[in-house]
């Protein structure tokens, strides 16, 4: 691109400066385990690595292009969505300052113009699930945007507002737009809907394994159906991951069908029936525990829920006219946790211990369902 020996040189330095910090980054985020990261991205690193070469390929192209037609705004929300918030930040940041210094007469008003845009796009993008209305952040991004683009011309370009000053930036927004519907679309079906069919075909109690469960041992499938049904109405109560609770009240003792109780032994029926990671992740926490880690609320959720249930069935079947005081069984079976103990390698509050009492003895009508 014609430039002097020396621009060459602080480019490269500060390439090598802003890559370093997107991997110190990428690191920091990896040693917080799936909480680092967005989504599953945890899982699938590979994919931003993807998208951050294609991005760097880009920038460097982007630098032969008008730069009020740089599509920025959707790169850093795409960055961000493969990652988190801040590498996404940071990466577009990045990006942005490199076309700025390999373009003929690069200036700040071009990134500050376009890191604001994508800072607003991650910021209104983030927290993306299957019932998100993509319409009105799509719409506040894009307004920022032209509003930027507009500011640009008229403060920093000095010229005259008019038709011609508008046509780059509609264009801008035009393929800015077509990038995000595009990618958003893709993202929804194979990142955040993926996971959801999942779940909602291994959490149907008509599953082929659950019914391969109750061939073989009718007792062990109610108690699972049941387990499942309290951990559920917990989890949702309480805000936790209610999808993967209920997979693992449902699996946890997926075993019998075979005789083998221990993990690695049922371990192919997750992986051959495509669990969700985080699904299995519970599964193995539950049933090869870990005295040197916490233990997670979801898993206790289930623990409780399993209790109660078992201990529930145990009474019946020794007398089926038996009365059972429900508040004091509840009371009985945490009480007795906290006094051994037990509780405190799980990552749970007294607040959401006693919420998960509460729950657990607003189920009395249930309970006496298991009396029939």
């Amino acid at each position: 691109m014609g430039k002097s020996y020396e621009a060459i040189l602080r480019n490269v330095i500060v390439s090598l400066i802003m890559s370093g910090t997107i991997i110190f980054m990428l690191l920091d985020a990896a040693t917080r385990g799936k909480n680092g990261f967005s989504y599953d991205n945890f899982d699938k690193k590979s994919r931003f690595i993807v998208v951050y070469i294609m991005a760097l390929v880009l920038s460097c192209a982007l630098a032969l292009v008008p730069n009020q037609f740089w599509p920025y705004m959707s790169f850093f929300v795409i960055l961000a969505l493969f990652s988190n918030n801040e590498i996404g930040m940071i990466s577009g940041t990045f990006f942005v300052t490199l076309t700025v210094m390999l373009e003929e007469n690069g200036n700040y008003a071009e990134l500050f113009m376009y890191v604001i845009a994508g800072a607003v796009a991650i910021a209104v993008f983030r927290d993306l699930n299957e019932n998100t209305k993509i319409a009105f952040p799509t719409f506040i991004s894009l307004t920022m945007q032209a509003v930027l683009l507009v500011a640009f011309n008229v403060l920093f370009l000095n010229r005259t507002f008019g038709i011609k000053v508008l046509f780059l930036p509609i264009l801008n927004l035009m393929l800015n737009l077509l990038i995000l519907l595009i990618f958003l679309n893709m993202f929804g079906v194979y990142v955040i809907r993926k996971s959801n069919d999942m779940y909602m075909e291994i959490n149907d109690s008509e599953f082929s394994l659950l019914q391969e469960l109750k061939e073989k041992n009718p007792e062990e499938y109610y108690r699972a159906i049941h387990t499942a049904y309290l951990s559920e109405r917990i989890a949702l109560g309480l805000g936790f991951n209610s999808r993967a609770v209920k997979t693992c009240s449902y699996y946890h003792r997926i075993g019998i069908i075979d005789g083998k109780m221990d993990y690695d032994d049922v371990s192919h029926y997750y992986t051959e029936n495509r669990f969700p990671l985080e699904a299995i992740e519970y599964l193995h926490e539950y049933m090869v525990p870990s005295k040197a880690s916490v233990k997670s609320r979801e898993t206790l959720t289930v623990q409780l829920s399993e209790t109660v249930i078992a201990t529930i069935m145990m009474l019946i079947k020794k007398d089926p006219n038996v009365d059972i005081d429900y508040d004091h069984l509840i009371d009985g079976i945490i009480d007795k946790m906290i006094e051994t103990g037990e509780l405190n390698s799980y990552d749970v509050t007294f607040r959401e211990l006693n919420e998960m009492r509460k729950i657990l003895k607003k189920e009395k009508l249930y309970y006496g369902f298991l009396l029939r």
